[in-house]
């Protein structure tokens, strides 16, 4: 057990702090999960006033979980999935303080494997346990973002424009930006050296959480390099299938099942290694909303260059290739913002497409129905055709008064390469990355 009281001179502030403090004032604990080396720890540290460490005493853990439990409110319990039982230790020493708020923070980088009867969490924990999710830091938090443009703004019809600084439209700061990532442990190391912290987060996967799951780590390699390669696209099983193959057959011969790549698929989510971006469709009980297969990410921009090789002179040479890693960025950023908007639905963020090829790269819907569409460019050309796709996304989804779908509060473009955030039509903005904020 520790005390954490030493820690908040070298806390780097996260946009996710006033959601933890919020959650702690209303369940008995909360729960920060997230990708490995995101900062889970010392949010969760930072928020606590003692700790245990379940991967240091493992043992003692496993032969007396309620020991974990010990200590000055609220306790953080580091890594609890090493341990599922700890979550019903926790759920029933909730329930033995029906008034208990902000008890315990737990912090996972994986949900608990699928566990024989008796082993794992028996409860969900809902109404006791509240649960966040945590993501690398965004350019809002890393210092690469000059903040102008609230998110929360745009949605309360607040809008300034504005001049980014005069080498925002040179492509290598940008390049840079998302081959090094949002690793808080790299935040202050060159682009090389961060690029090493990204290619160590994949050696780990695939010698270690991969193998404790029982699964190839060729076949997880190649699941993401696939992923990599396909950012943003919300492709098929089978198409996945053939790109991680080729002519090749798996496992000395024998096909892999549709059915076993699903299970892969899982397994990443379950690591938070991979992030799938839900379809939307405006009338929220639309059966659609569930048919609509889902886009794929990975959870930070820096993890796919790695997967692929490819450093900052490789991106600048593969304008593709960077385009797809400069979405994932946007995604990466959006999620982390949206998140904290106070009337955020069950999923932060969405995408549209219909079948007569009309989308939207994002959308992010509030609660009380409000919503807002998104679409990605690199670069200051790519807006004007942008802009007029989401006035006709508009325009279909608004202009017929018998759907009754309300207008959007706004729509934009986000723009890597930019030198100004300005509305380019009525309603619809022109936003630089790198001036966007929570």
């Amino acid at each position: 057990m520790s005390n954490l009281a030493h820690l908040s001179e070298s806390y780097l502030p996260r946009v996710v702090d006033e959601q933890v403090e919020r959650y702690l004032s209303l369940f008995g604990a909360v729960e920060i999960s997230g990708t490995k080396w995101c900062g889970k720890t010392w949010t969760a540290l930072m928020h606590g006033k003692s700790a245990s460490f379940v991967d240091d005493d493992y043992s003692v853990a496993l032969a007396d979980p309620g020991l974990m439990t010990l200590g000055e409110q609220p306790h953080v319990i580091d890594e609890w999935q090493l341990v599922p039982r700890i979550w019903d230790v926790v759920r029933r020493k909730i329930d033995a303080q029906r008034s208990l708020h902000g008890g315990w923070i737990l912090t996972g980088s994986s949900t608990p494997p699928s566990l024989k009867d008796g082993e794992g969490p028996r409860h969900s924990g809902a109404g006791r346990i509240g649960r966040i999710r945590m993501h690398p830091l965004s350019l809002a938090e890393s210092g690469d973002s000059v903040g102008t443009v609230s998110l929360k703004g745009l949605f309360e019809g607040v809008f300034a424009p504005g001049m980014m600084a005069p080498d925002s439209k040179d492509a290598l700061p940008l390049v840079d930006v998302v081959c090094k990532g949002g690793w808080p442990e790299a935040i202050d190391m060159d682009v090389a050296s961060a690029q090493t912290v990204a290619r160590e987060y994949l050696r780990l996967l695939y010698t270690e959480s991969i193998p404790r799951h029982r699964k190839s780590p060729d076949t997880a390699s190649r699941l993401v390099t696939s992923v990599a390669r396909t950012l943003g696209q919300a492709t098929t099983h089978k198409t996945l299938i053939a790109d991680m193959f080729g002519g090749e057959e798996p496992f000395g011969g024998a096909s892999l099942s549709r059915e076993a790549l699903a299970s892969y698929l899982a397994l990443l989510k379950s690591l938070y290694l991979l992030v799938e971006i839900p379809g939307w469709v405006p009338e929220s009980r639309s059966p659609k909303r569930l048919s609509t297969k889902p886009k794929r990410y990975l959870a930070d921009p820096s993890l796919a260059a790695a997967q692929l090789g490819m450093g900052p002179k490789a991106l600048v040479h593969d304008w593709q290739a960077f385009g797809t890693m400069f979405e994932n960025l946007c995604i990466r950023d959006l999620l982390v913002y949206a998140q904290a908007l106070p009337d955020i639905g069950f999923e932060p963020i969405r995408y549209y497409r219909d079948d007569s090829g009309l989308e939207a790269d994002a959308i992010i819907e509030l609660a009380d129905g409000r919503w807002a569409a998104f679409e990605v460019k690199v670069s200051e050309e790519g807006v004007p055709a942008a802009a007029s796709n989401l006035k006709r996304l508009r325009e279909k989804l608004c202009g017929n008064p018998k759907a009754r779908v309300r207008e959007p509060e706004f729509m934009a473009v986000i723009t890597g390469l930019s030198h100004y955030a300005r509305e380019v039509d009525e309603g619809i903005y022109s936003i630089p990355l790198r001036a966007l904020a929570p």
